[in-house]
């Protein structure tokens, strides 16, 4: 076929029929036979960056490696025909994995959309290649509704949650372009059981309380807001209100997160289970889940930190249970995993304060339409779905103006002193603000082993974020180490709460080996540990290339490079102020550069050591 080639109904049809696939489909459950056509690469310069509109730069460098993934696609064994192979998507690449071929939505997207750089729409080895990708993921699916994952045996909520999303997706795009009939009676009827497993309240692989993972229940029910759409069903249709209202009982905390295994993941919440709900109030209207988003906005609103440049928001990561995302640059330029988040905004104005700006967008996408390299493919398991998703209900970025407003009304931006601690589950979230210093600490049970107890983060109005403590490592930590690199973070510590001025408190390992007392006033921390042996204080400094930071001996530190002094403090110059940090007698020292940098490599982690023999007072005074 040559490019640019317009392909009638009829002639689509005949050049599909020719290898059996098009009308002659196999019944549900049963896999195609034969042999797949390869899909045609794109030319040599293609596809040009300025043909396409700004709202769909997202799917360039999937058309780019379009064809690489169709021809990917199994084609010639029978007992594997249409497995989408080649590790694109999905880990393990495996037969049995039914998320591996949530792809089918890419290529229908491609199949189906006509556009002046899409050469691929209405492409026979395209359709054909889709066809059998659909043979193969509807044949995975079991007798009650589930998808397998990690095992061929498996009932796998993720597979079934997310199979029901692009299944129900790539069914509508079928459908207008009246493509494939006999595929599309099998994917309704699977949608319909997916539908009977996923939204039955009784099954308790879906639903726990609390929610085990909520971002994998929003897809399903997104899903099923959009397949009950294209085939009502009454008695589904009360299902999913009945779901909707479990959800927002089981799957969010009183304290704003979503549920991933009892506790709060910055990415999955922010970057799937927020778009997933998203999507299923656009497909059902549930006014609830509009709530949900606000109470969630209002979470963002203490655990995502503004650098005062505008560059972007630290995560306070410490708490997460799954994943490790330690920041989002101001503007995310497409493809990015948060855009569908702000089809919120017009609801939820607040939520525009974490959101691209709409005029920023626009730059970022008229800087990348102006760039004269070629439009680079995707690396293979770097792809997602989703991401061509978040195309189908048009934009709603925030006005730059918009946008401003919403950060200004940022709580430890637009108060200069409060007090906040939330709980849930024997977790405490504590957030102490007073003029010149926000405190984060995160005490009480871990849900998983990933998050990390103690003091979370500390932020200035004018310096930005100072201290940020990871998760899931023992090194870039706010903590006590004690012999044998065993941080007191890395466990539950219980947590006293004592209020007053300064606002006391304290926390403490199970077994009382460590024992550490904090004080916030203003523009001061101060920070006592009691330990019952020798130990290292470490604290994860972030830092700028155009600080200077000096030991009180005088000892300078090289951004990026480390140093080692007998002091009794140092001290970080930035801007107009000073980050004094104090432990009062000589003790030796060292702060050496991590790994970890931020926001393009702006900013870089640096940890400060100081061993003592058990006890230490630590002081550290912001003076702006």
């Amino acid at each position: 076929m040559k490019y640019g080639t317009s392909l009638s109904r009829r002639a689509l049809l005949t050049a599909a029929g020719a290898t059996g696939l098009a009308m002659a489909l196999p019944a549900p459950r049963a896999l195609a036979t034969g042999s797949l056509p390869n899909l045609t690469p794109l030319p040599a310069g293609a596809p040009h960056r300025g043909d396409f509109v700004p709202e769909e730069q997202r799917f360039a460098s999937y058309l780019v490696s379009l064809a690489p993934m169709v021809n990917d696609i199994e084609g010639s064994d029978s007992s594997t025909f249409g497995f989408m192979g080649g590790g694109w998507w999905r880990t393990p690449s495996a037969p049995y994995n039914a998320r591996v071929q949530e792809h089918v939505y890419t290529l229908a997207w491609f199949l189906t959309n006509a556009r002046s750089w899409n050469p691929y729409a209405g492409d026979p080895a395209l359709l054909a290649g889709l066809d059998a990708a659909l043979g193969h993921y509807l044949g995975l699916q079991h007798s009650d509704g589930s998808w397998s994952e990690y095992s061929a045996g498996e009932h796998s909520l993720p597979a079934t949650g997310f199979a029901l999303g692009y299944l129900s997706k790539t069914h509508v795009l079928l459908k207008r372009a009246n493509l494939l009939p006999t595929r599309r009676t099998q994917i309704a009827q699977a949608l319909h059981a997916a539908m009977t497993w996923l939204l039955d309240p009784s099954n308790d692989g879906v639903w726990q309380t609390p929610i085990h993972f909520a971002n994998q229940v929003t897809a399903g029910l997104a899903g099923s807001a959009l397949a009950l759409r294209t085939n009502p069903d009454a008695h589904l249709s009360a299902q999913l209100t009945s779901a909707f209202a479990r959800l927002a009982d089981t799957g969010q905390s009183p304290a704003g997160f979503f549920y991933e295994k009892g506790g709060m993941d910055m990415n999955y919440n922010f970057e799937v289970m927020l778009p997933e709900l998203a999507d299923a109030w656009r497909q059902s209207g549930n006014d609830g889940l509009v709530t949900m988003a606000e109470k969630y906005t209002d979470w963002l609103g203490y655990n995502l930190l503004r650098e005062p440049d505008g560059s972007g928001w630290f995560s306070n990561i410490a708490p997460s249970t799954r994943t490790s995302t330690l920041a989002y640059a101001d503007t995310r330029p497409d493809p990015e995993r948060t855009a569908l988040d702000a089809q919120f905004v017009p609801a939820v104005p607040a939520l525009g304060a974490f959101l691209s700006a709409r005029e920023d967008m626009a730059a970022a996408r008229a800087a990348w339409a102006a760039d004269t390299s070629p439009v680079p493919g995707l690396v293979k398991q770097d792809t997602s779905p989703r991401i061509l998703s978040h195309a189908i209900y048009g934009e709603r970025y925030p006005t730059r103006r918009a946008k401003s407003a919403a950060v200004a009304a940022v709580p430890y931006i637009a108060s200069k002193n409060f007090t906040e601690h939330r709980t849930d589950h024997g977790q405490d979230f504590l957030y102490v603000r007073r003029p010149n210093v926000y405190l984060g600490a995160y005490l009480g049970a871990r849900p998983t082993t990933l998050a990390r107890t103690g003091l979370a983060f500390l932020w200035h109005p004018v310096a930005g974020t100072i201290v940020q403590s990871l998760n899931n490592n023992d090194y870039g930590v706010w903590s006590t180490v004690l012999p044998g690199q065993q941080p007191d973070s890395d466990g539950p510590q219980t947590g006293e709460f004592f209020g007053g001025k300064p606002y006391a408190f304290r926390f403490s390992t199970p077994t009382g080996s460590v024992v550490t007392d904090v004080r916030v006033g203003n523009g001061l921390v101060e920070r006592s540990v009691r330990a019952g042996s020798s130990a290292t204080e470490t604290m994860p400094l972030i830092l700028k290339e155009s600080d200077r930071v000096v030991f009180s001996d005088g000892t300078t530190v090289p951004w990026g490079g480390s140093a080692s002094a007998t002091a009794t403090g140092v001290d970080l110059h930035r801007g107009p102020g000073v980050v004094h940090i104090r432990w009062g007698t000589p003790h030796p020292a060292t702060l050496a550069a991590a790994s970890v940098t931020y926001l393009g490599g702006t900013r870089r982690m640096h940890i400060l050591k100081v061993p003592h023999s058990g006890s230490i007072d630590v002081s550290i005074r912001l003076a702006y």
